[in-house]
């Protein structure tokens, strides 16, 4: 089986033979109910590909779609003038760069349809050239729009820079709504919705199928598809690691899976671009997050202070989930429309969602990413010791463990970003998780302090945290809340540890084991 990794044409891909997971009765469902779609999906999940399949289909291509189902659901196969926007082919780091691609666009479309725009703002070029390619072909224009926010994206950090983005996107744009009476279908795609101030405010009459229930796994590959189209190849990946075929099967569900894109469909969306890769490599590793996590994420993430703790247990109203433009108050949207995140729960009472790392590839890479930012030494040397702090606990040396930690907020110079304390709970997140992949660890954070327990085959660990008080008061709140009474008859050895930040000085100030 040839895999299609990093291709995006839909005529290379039939052509080579590749193989190819049918979302074609999808496409022609949404061009045959309606005609402007907008669809928010994460990096390398197949937008591109969804978008050059819509445009093999609108140039009438038949023969490719032999033996998918769009070939026995579409009679007609006209030919449409197509208009393809690509904003994902370059870097839009000055203001110019973005009138750059729309003019490099718009002279490739005026060469066929008329120029005598040219010198007009690309709006107005823009709305020409639609209605010119309407009127030369005596027929209605197709527009497919790939990342339309990517300069949006990477003019995160420069408010400046993004509002003139905001400008010339949201009136080129609105062309389509202008235009209506010449376009047939148009489809736009992106990473991310802008809401209250948005690049599409006037182009109200798009759909977004972003989180319908019909849509769900137009890109991606679902459990039934993965069975279906790659079993032979889930097979030899089994056989390639020593493995069963059922455990292979969980081991990619484990890693793969759990993307859903709204509240009433169950079946999760496995990362695509992770599981062809592994199926071609028939080796288990972080494809997807390895492909490159944008810095704007952290940046958020430190321009806010936001308690990562919080990540998976916050509770997100319909309205502020489907906009980033709450980002400077709350990332959480961007974590989810990014795909670092993802559904778990709804309650329909309140119109509320709970969020989650999708699997494990994303959770795994995801903290590590994170820790450099949020610990005081280099990337190397603190990966050396999470080694050692997971060494300490496995051996019961509790009091080296805690040295170690003591040591760990006193090495270094931090950038403290916003409140003492978030930096505080935040490090120890990040600290705690990583520790968490090689140990059982569960954290819980309540009123401004971090419980933490720690499971090992021999020892169990209880620290009770404090901000600004002595590490004593943090030691007699687990005896008073009765910390360690579920594990009264366990025969582990069990340690009590308490300890006491001191905001002032940025340092742990006080502990001691019980």
């Amino acid at each position: 089986m040839k895999y299609p990794i990093g291709i995006q044409s839909f005529a290379k891909l039939r052509h080579g033979g590749y193989a190819y997971v049918d979302k074609t009765e999808l496409v022609y469902k949404m061009v045959s109910e309606g005609n402007y779609y907008f669809l928010s999906r994460p990096r390398r999940f197949g937008k591109s590909l969804l978008l050059s399949t819509l445009e093999a289909y609108f140039e009438g291509e038949k023969e490719l779609f032999e033996g998918l189902a769009l070939s026995q659901l579409e009679q007609e196969w006209k030919r449409y003038p197509i208009l393809h926007l690509d904003l994902n082919s370059r870097e839009y780091k000055v203001e110019s760069s973005l009138e750059s691609e729309l003019n490099r666009h718009l002279e490739e479309w005026e060469k066929l349809y008329g120029d005598e725009y040219k010198n007009r703002a690309p709006e107005e070029r823009f709305f020409h050239v639609i209605q010119q390619a309407y009127e030369q072909t005596n027929s209605p224009v197709v527009i497919l729009v790939d990342e339309y926010d990517k300069p949006l994206l990477q003019a995160i950090g420069n408010e400046a820079l993004q509002q003139a983005y905001r400008s010339k996107l949201k009136a080129f744009y609105g062309v389509l709504k202008s235009c209506d009476r010449y376009i047939r279908f148009a489809f736009l795609t992106g990473v991310t919705k802008f809401g209250k101030v948005s690049v599409f405010s006037d182009l109200n009459n798009l759909k977004d199928i972003s989180m319908l229930p019909a849509y769900s796994h137009i890109c991606g590959i679902t459990e039934k598809e993965l069975h279906a189209y790659f079993d032979d190849s889930v097979r030899l990946l089994a056989e390639n690691n020593g493995m069963t075929k059922e455990a292979c099967y969980e081991r990619m569900r484990i890693d793969y899976d759990g993307y859903y894109f709204n509240e009433y469909t169950r079946e999760g969306v496995y990362n695509p671009f992770s599981v062809l890769n592994t199926l071609d490599s028939r080796v288990f590793r972080s494809y997807w997050f390895e492909t490159g996590t944008p810095s704007f994420l952290v940046y958020q993430l430190q321009k806010t202070g936001y308690p990562l703790e919080f990540m998976t247990r916050e509770e997100l109203s319909s309205d502020t989930l489907n906009s980033i433009d709450v980002m400077d108050e709350n990332p959480l949207p961007l974590l989810y429309q990014s795909g670092y995140l993802t559904l778990k729960s709804y309650d329909s009472v309140f119109d509320e969602y709970r969020l989650g790392f999708p699997n494990r590839e994303v959770e795994q890479g995801f903290i590590k990413y994170l820790l450099p930012f949020y610990t005081p030494k280099t990337d190397d040397k603190t990966r050396f010791s999470i080694s050692r702090f997971v060494k300490d606990v496995n051996r019961g040396d509790a009091e080296g463990f805690m040295q170690r930690l003591e040591a760990f907020f006193a090495d270094g110079d931090y950038q403290v970003m916003g409140k003492t304390e978030i930096y505080f709970q935040n490090t120890l997140y990040v600290l705690f998780r990583l520790m968490g992949f090689y140990v059982d660890v569960e954290r819980h954070t309540t009123d401004g302090r971090m419980d933490i327990l720690m499971q090992t085959p021999d020892y169990i660990y209880i620290l009770e945290l404090k901000i600004n008080q002595t590490a004593a008061v943090a030691l007699q709140q687990i005896e008073d809340k009765g910390y360690a009474a579920p594990f009264a008859h366990d025969p582990r050895r069990l340690f009590k540890i308490g300890i006491n930040f001191c905001t002032a000085t940025k340092l742990i100030d006080d502990w001691v084991i019980g």
